[in-house]
């Protein structure tokens, strides 16, 4: 029953995305081909959240990177070439901040000695955002993650720029950026949770909270000032926790600090201007379990989004370059 309920689950997801996505998808995709690697990645991801927290919360905002651009394709692992000079992870949304491509490397290199040719590298940063939310929520958040994926041949700067909803978007852009991608306002909410965990650069949030009037609470700013210079420049960016209270745990403290105006950004602030999204907070907050239930299913309806299939994708032997045949 709880499969049957799942793959209902899975389908109707699939069914609001914009693309064909999800054909293929399917929890256990590797069972007869790969039966360990979901055990070998998170034995990887374990050892590196382990050493860093922030590790693992750049995992999971690989994930959601990867996923808005391009597709769920690892388009977002290329590194540079002469014919491509520009991907995704040197794009500003990526570069310097994301984190993570370590693990991934190393989850590769272990998967590929146990299943050479058969796991792909967009499978793998969904399995390690999957393992890495599991970790920093003391194992309390399990994701039922579907598999299927393919590896995308394009990484586009400019795709970066213009996909992922930047910090200083108000509710109306941040609506409109989730649902081109075929996810609604609670979606959004709901991933928006994810900043309870992980850093942020000070140029992030300095010109639109701090340098001009915000509801930012008063403390937190006076903090952040002391922090943050009042024009941070590449050689001078520090980085600063988003939720002070609970900075390396997955949990719902990131809504209990929306209400009480203790966030960075403007995104985060945006929230509370509309009653619907506030009351998701309101829930959030303070009915236990909820917010993580809702996560998970999140985690699987944007694991969905523009999913290769066929010809369109490939599966890496290097996550970093593409093949060459």
């Amino acid at each position: 029953m709880a499969s049957a309920s799942l793959k209902l689950s899975i389908a109707l997801a699939c069914a609001l995305l914009l693309s064909s996505a999800c054909h293929g998808l399917e929890v256990g995709y590797y069972k007869k081909s790969c039966p360990r690697v979901e055990a070998i990645v998170r034995d990887e991801v374990k050892k590196f959240v382990y050493k860093n927290a922030g590790i693992g919360a750049g995992l999971i905002r690989m994930f959601f990177h990867d996923c808005f651009v391009e597709g769920c394709d690892a388009s977002v692992l290329l590194d540079p070439t002469p014919a491509n000079p520009q991907p995704e992870k040197l794009s500003p949304p990526n570069f310097p901040s994301l984190r993570g491509f370590e693990a991934i490397d190393a989850a590769k290199d272990a998967v590929e000695k146990a299943c050479p040719g058969v796991v792909s590298c967009a499978d793998i940063v969904a399995f390690a955002s999957r393992d890495a939310a599991y970790f920093l929520s003391r194992m309390t958040v399990k994701i039922n993650m579907p598999a299927g994926r393919l590896d995308g041949r394009i990484s586009n700067f400019t795709e970066a720029l213009f996909n992922l909803p930047p910090p200083f978007f108000n509710i109306t852009q941040l609506i409109a950026s989730f649902a081109a991608k075929g996810l609604d306002t609670e979606d959004m909410v709901v991933l928006s949770g994810a900043h309870t965990i992980g850093i942020s650069h000070c140029s992030s949030f300095v010109s639109d909270r701090l340098a001009v009037p915000s509801d930012i609470n008063a403390a937190l700013a006076s903090s952040l000032r002391r922090q943050c210079p009042a024009n941070p420049t590449p050689a001078n960016d520090p980085r600063v926790h988003q939720d002070v209270v609970t900075p390396n745990a997955l949990d719902n403290q990131y809504y209990k600090n929306v209400l009480a105006h203790k966030v960075l950004f403007t995104s985060d602030a945006a929230l509370l201007t509309t009653p619907a999204t506030t009351q998701m907070v309101l829930e959030n907050a303070n009915i236990r379990g909820l917010w993580e239930d809702k996560f998970k299913k999140a985690m699987v309806k944007m694991g969905a989004i523009g999913v290769k299939n066929g010809f369109q994708g490939e599966i890496r032997r290097n996550c970093r370059v593409v093949n060459r045949y």
